[in-house]
């Protein structure tokens, strides 16, 4: 899908926006073929009645032969001649009441001679000219003349909206212009397609990819012949050459528009103003821009990386006139106009790594948008594969790692790697060693060791030169550096940011991680902190099914599977004749323990229900727990939702009981609804001329009877209680297959909308508990929530004496509305001109207080001291 390009002044892209939504100048010929068509419909009408209308004196018997009457009056006569006499009345009845004449021929004394007046019509027969317009030249005349109206109205309004007369009017327009953002992921839809499609994506890249078929070897096979072409298609050291250098990290970006778009818009930035430590200080927007993967959710596809990633970003920052967006770039870079080599080219500049999401489909859709496009809104790609090796100013280095799947590098990456520490990195220099999966927290979460050519790479070949490792994945923002130990670290900071866009994470889980690589490391800094990301997760109980209300699709039906062999209940009269309310509490409770028992020793459908929802919360649980631990909680999460299940089963049968007790259904059949509307239609629209019979012969009984059986099927409570009735009275194999349906739907429905309020309830209470007092289902206990706020990125500058200093910015607040930026529309901009030499670059701004740029602030502040030859160990 094309993305539009930004050109010519504000109000010319403004109109160019409008001129696409209202339609067309209205034709005249269309106005001439509506109005014909009506005609030809109102002279069939006037044909069919005459003109009844005008003679209302002359009815049929008056001008018929009194032996035919005779004939047609005796009850023994032809019943179709019959018949034909009261529809002949019946069409006299519509044509003399529904088609009334309307005003007089008088009105109009130059047209009243023509037949549409009524004149021509009696033949000679009429005493003198009508004085009555005919009914239907009447409705003619205002069926044309409210097409015409609605017809140019609504064309020249659209056409009016094309060409705006005013400059208030543009203006108005163009507040009223809103970014087409999509929301962010709903995870427990359970009925997107995308999901589906993620879930089928991973099933065949972990059975095709992972192992068989590697897109990374494929890269490599894909390289020239000579050393000299590899570092060209893998390392980039036109960096080195500057004095100083400012660059952001920014991960998960591409879950909502909101987020992504605050984000985005804040790298954006000519400069961002902020406060540290008491003294306001500026940061210019980084020249090089890195994301760690997870481009778009939930699946690569071309529909996600336009909408959920590329969208926002150029909105933030313009891609240039002369880009397009179905360009494919075959020979990388593809330089802007004047600029002969990449050291000369002043703009910002994107790099990329892929993350898990990213492999979904193998890779295709990251290699196709990344590595074969030069564009990211304004940020220029210079990049040609999934890894690079970038060399900065003083010293510093970037490798950014494709881990793939499973976490780690293939084997043809770790040679490039090695290579590059043993020959191009010097002893001194220090190594930013970038990935999409912070292993350091997640081996420690999940009890398990992975990337282990990663650790291999930093220990053996970097060999202490590794100053510091950033990651995603994680949706929120921890910093832990090593503590001073006689030992020798390998790694001494560990970054994970992974608040580009995506639903927020908890940082409370990993509240005790302190040890990686047999290295001690302390807590710094995390955002949002563990109190408020333990406050966080109480949302699971108040808003869960708020936030995912398409849940109850799926939650409902689980319910109604775990009950549906308990239906009907016949047997509730011992709880409605207890005395006491304690007598009655007991004997329900004692009713649910004997329909536990029931399910699991006599009922099929039910039992394998319940015992299909027992494994799957056994396998929900994380596999870190042990078996019984897994079996504990999993059992509890199934007892509460079978409990509840059978709970609301008998406070619906219990309340079908009362209502039948009191004769308040099942006091007419099946269709108690359709006699309640016989009686007020007969008591409130009368009809003395008996159309309704008439109506009902005509269409041989399907005019009562279509009535009836839908009144029927929206009469849900009747049916049930009727049903009920007979199944206990005759027993199940008494009724229909087609009346059983038609009982199970009824059932069904009500159940529906009661269970889906406590499925939702009950599910949300066991992720907060799981979250909170067992510190599991970190991933499932947020995802639910969808928190568009609480994002961040992080920003580097290496300074002129080579030290490192690292600032995360953090917003608390994402924008939910926003508006057209006046300044960026009113800013003039030629055409060869870049969006990143713009003082506004991004086109939407906060419609609401506080805003992003003004509302940002600082969450971490340090700084890594250049490596010297007199260091014998990297020091903070």
């Amino acid at each position: 899908m094309a993305r539009a390009k930004e050109t010519g002044d504000g109000r010319k892209c403004c109109r160019d926006i409008l001129s696409c939504i209202p339609g067309t100048r209205p034709g005249i010929w269309t106005i001439i073929q509506n109005c014909t068509v009506i005609s030809i419909a109102c002279c069939v009408f006037y044909s069919h009645c005459g003109n009844r209308a005008v003679h209302k004196s002359k009815s049929f018997g008056s001008s018929s032969d009194p032996n035919l009457l005779a004939f047609l009056e005796n009850e023994n006569g032809s019943t179709w001649i019959s018949n034909f006499l009261r529809m002949n009345e019946l069409k006299d009845q519509i044509c003399s009441s529904w088609f009334a004449p309307v005003g007089s021929a008088s009105d109009y004394p130059l047209l009243a001679k023509w037949v549409i007046y009524g004149e021509l019509v009696c033949s000679g027969s009429c005493a003198g000219p009508s004085d009555e317009i005919s009914p239907l030249y009447s409705l003619w005349a205002t069926f044309v003349g409210l097409y015409i109206a609605n017809f140019v109205v609504e064309r020249s309004t659209g056409w009016t909206l094309t060409h705006p007369s005013t400059d208030l009017e543009d203006e108005k327009l163009k507040r009223d212009m809103k970014p087409d953002f999509l929301d962010m992921v709903p995870w427990y839809s359970g009925t997107s397609a995308d999901l589906f499609k993620t879930a089928f994506d991973l099933m065949v890249s972990v059975t095709l990819f992972v192992g068989r078929f590697d897109m990374r070897m494929m890269q490599a096979a894909m390289k020239g012949p000579t050393k000299d072409t590899q570092n060209d298609d893998l390392l980039y050291d036109y960096f080195n050459e500057r004095e100083d250098l400012w660059f952001d990290f920014v991960a998960d970006t591409g879950d909502g528009g909101n987020s992504s778009y605050t984000v985005a818009r804040l790298l954006a930035q000519p400069s961002i103003r902020t406060v540290i430590g008491g003294s306001v200080h500026t940061l210019p927007r980084g020249n090089l821009l890195l994301i760690g993967g997870d481009l778009a959710y939930p699946n690569p596809s071309s529909f996600t990386y336009e909408r959920r990633f590329f969208r926002p970003f150029e909105y933030a920052l313009q891609p240039p006139p002369w880009y397009r967006a179905e360009h494919i770039a075959l020979d990388k870079p593809e330089l802007p106009p004047g600029v002969s080599k990449m050291s000369e080219y002043d703009g910002p500049q994107c790099f990329i790594i892929p993350g898990n999401h990213d492999w979904f489909d193998g890779l295709h859709t990251f290699m196709r948008y990344i590595c074969h496009k030069s564009w990211l809104g304004g940020w220029f790609l210079p990049q040609k594969k999934s890894y690079f090796a970038l060399q900065l100013p003083k010293g510093w280095w970037i490798f950014g790692l494709d881990l793939s799947l499973h976490g780690d590098v293939d084997v043809y990456q770790f040679k490039f790697f090695a290579d590059l520490c043993q020959n191009k990195v010097g002893d001194n220099d220090s190594v930013i060693v970038v990935t999409h999966e912070p292993n350091w927290l997640l081996d420690w979460y999940w009890q398990e060791t992975t990337g282990k050519n990663v650790s291999h790479l930093i220990q053996e070949y970097l060999n202490g030169r590794c100053r510091l490792r950033m990651a995603g994945d994680l949706h929120h923002f921890m910093r832990h550096s090593a503590t001073r130990s006689e030992k020798p670290n390998f790694v001494q900071h560990l970054l994970v940011n992974g608040c580009g866009g995506a639903f927020l994470h908890p940082t409370h889980v990993f509240r005790n991680f302190e040890r990686f690589s047999g290295t001690t490391y302390e807590c710094k800094a995390a955002y949002p902190s563990y109190e408020e990301s333990s406050g966080i997760a109480l949302g699971n109980i108040l808003k869960f099914r708020k936030k995912n209300w398409q849940f109850d699709t799926i939650g409902g039906f689980i319910y109604f599977i775990l009950v549906f062999s308990m239906f009907p209940q016949c047997n509730l009269v011992h709880i409605l004749n207890e005395e006491t309310w304690s007598g009655r509490l007991k004997s329900f409770s004692s009713t649910i323990w004997s329909s536990l028992l029931y399910i699991f020793e006599h009922s099929y459908v039910s039992s394998v229900g319940s015992l299909t929802l027992l494994m799957a919360s056994y396998s929900f649980v994380p596999s870190k727990l042990s078996r019984r631990k897994r079996a504990i909680i999993g059992g509890f999460h199934v007892l509460a939702h079978l409990t509840s299940a059978l709970l609301l089963m008998l406070l619906l049968e219990l309340g079908i009981e009362i209502c039948i007790r009191n004769h308040l259904l099942a006091t007419s059949g099946y269709h108690t609804l359709y006699e309640w509307y016989r009686s007020m239609e007969s008591e409130h629209f009368p009809d003395p001329t008996g159309l309704r019979a008439r109506l009902e012969q005509w269409t041989l009984g399907l005019y009562p009877a279509c009535i009836k059986y839908l009144m029927s099927a929206f009469d849900v409570p009747e049916v049930m209680a009727v049903t009920r009735i007979n199944i206990c009275k005759n027993g199940m194999m008494s009724l229909s297959r087609s009346v059983l349906i038609m009982y199970y739907t009824s059932v069904f429905i009500y159940f529906w909308i009661f269970s889906t309020p406590v499925v939702s309830l009950i599910f949300g209470s066991y992720l907060y508990i799981c979250i909170n007092w067992f510190h599991i289902h970190f991933d499932e206990a947020f995802s639910s929530l969808r928190i568009a706020n609480y994002k961040s990125f992080t920003r580097f500058h290496i300074k002129k004496d080579g030290d490192l200093e690292i600032f995360t910015l953090a917003v608390d607040k994402v924008p939910k509305g926003w508006k057209l930026d006046p300044r960026w529309e009113s800013e003039v901009r030629g055409p060869h001109h870049l969006s990143h030499d713009r003082k506004h670059p991004s086109k939407w701004r906060s419609a609401s207080s506080p805003d992003p740029v003004r509302s940002v602030r600082v969450v971490d502040h340090f700084t890594i001291e250049r490596t010297r030859p007199s260091d014998m160990e990297p020091s903070c």
